[in-house]
């Protein structure tokens, strides 16, 4: 079983630090997530975890399969197996979503080999026909161009079909539910649920407790101040959507004066 063991992390940007000694420990086969205010360092935690250049690690580490993963370039900490999907994927047009995810695996088994003549062309396309029919997607999906008109919704299926072809042991959903409807909401959430299982470990960040309705965590943890100052089980989100954060707030305020 592998962890992603964060330590004491604390991370500026711009020269304003944002979290300030934050631990958590996420593990293959379990669902976490990350709640709390806007501002409290969320989005920043998921881009410093994937190696975004604009975020400066001031201190602490971040453990993945024996190694501090963050003296590593991005791609490698892909290759480990981690895995980031966007709040705000971007558009590439004139790149199908099929060519994006072939090139994607051929560079991540180069990578193992430098001899890997890459996926052959049928067997990458079984193999994609077989995820996008467990996600329940169309299948001229893939010839779109990749995100480029694409809605709220089928950019955060994009992704999801992306973790689902990559296949990593931690993936980390930045904020998914964001600007998605009901509908997409629970469709995109049934895409996490069938690739959810025991060599998957997801660090679910979000505002709301709708998204953890249909993506149910084991752990929920809040997140405030650029740390995590509170955790519990699932009722802790529903808890949380009853009375809002000032709860949270006051007590973790008691606790820095104490």
């Amino acid at each position: 079983m592998s962890y992603l063991e964060i330590k004491n992390l604390h991370v500026s940007i711009e020269n304003k630090e944002i979290l300030k000694g934050l631990d958590l420990t996420v593990e293959q086969g379990k669902v976490h997530a990350i709640m709390g205010p806007n501002g409290t360092g969320k989005s920043t935690l998921a881009y410093t975890l994937m190696g975004h250049p604009s975020y400066t690690v001031t201190q602490g580490e971040v453990l993945f399969k024996g190694q501090n993963i963050l003296e590593l370039e991005p791609d490698k900490r892909s290759r480990l197996g981690i895995f980031l999907a966007f709040q705000y994927p971007v558009a590439i047009p004139g790149v199908t979503v099929a060519n994006f995810l072939r090139s994607a695996v051929n560079s991540r088994r180069r990578a193992e080999n430098p001899e890997d003549k890459g996926m052959p062309i049928p067997e990458f396309r079984k193999m994609l026909k077989e995820k996008m029919g467990l996600l329940k997607m169309d299948q001229a999906f893939a010839g779109r161009y990749l995100n480029d008109g694409f809605s709220g919704g089928e950019k955060k299926r994009a992704e999801i079909l992306q973790m689902a072809t990559l296949k990593p042991e931690i993936a980390i959903l930045d904020e998914t539910d964001s600007g998605l409807d009901i509908d997409a909401l629970r469709i995109v959430s049934e895409g996490v649920n069938a690739l959810s299982g025991p060599d998957l470990g997801v660090l679910v960040i979000t505002h709301y407790q709708r998204l953890l309705n249909y993506i149910k965590p084991d752990v929920v943890h809040v997140m405030m101040n650029g740390r995590i100052v509170e955790s519990g089980g699932p009722d802790l989100a529903l808890h949380l959507e009853e009375q809002g954060y000032d709860w949270v707030r006051e007590k973790y305020e008691e606790t820095a004066e104490a």
